[in-house]
């Protein structure tokens, strides 16, 4: 069974705060950790509220970001919502990371 996970986005990094992100990849995970799937969504403007509720209907595993607010990753939490927060990096190197198993909150990828 694949594995969805959502990374905010600003041009190529990891965006720096989950409320401002406008942007967002949803990442299909095969079994053995391989992506198999992409897309970017793109928000009509920067919401929490309306990117909880992205992360619902999309039905994701896990969520990618940097700084976010305790009520925010308290409610993703709640709904059994792997949050890995405080990530600072490309794009490119947290999808090595989540390949490899090796991405966890707080990373500083350089």
């Amino acid at each position: 069974m694949k594995q969805k996970i959502l990374i905010t986005l600003y041009v190529d990094q990891v965006a720096p705060r989950f409320d401002l992100a406008t942007e967002v990849s949803i990442v299909s995970m095969a079994d053995d950790s391989r992506p198999i799937e992409k897309k970017t969504v793109v928000l009509p403007r920067a919401s929490a509220e309306q990117l909880c509720h992205l992360v619902l209907l999309e039905k994701i595993g896990t969520v990618v970001c940097g700084g976010i607010e305790d009520e925010y990753y308290q409610y993703l939490k709640w709904k059994n919502v792997k949050v890995l927060d405080s990530v600072i990096g490309s794009y490119k190197d947290v999808i090595k990371r989540l390949e490899s198993g090796t991405l966890q909150s707080g990373d500083i990828i350089r």
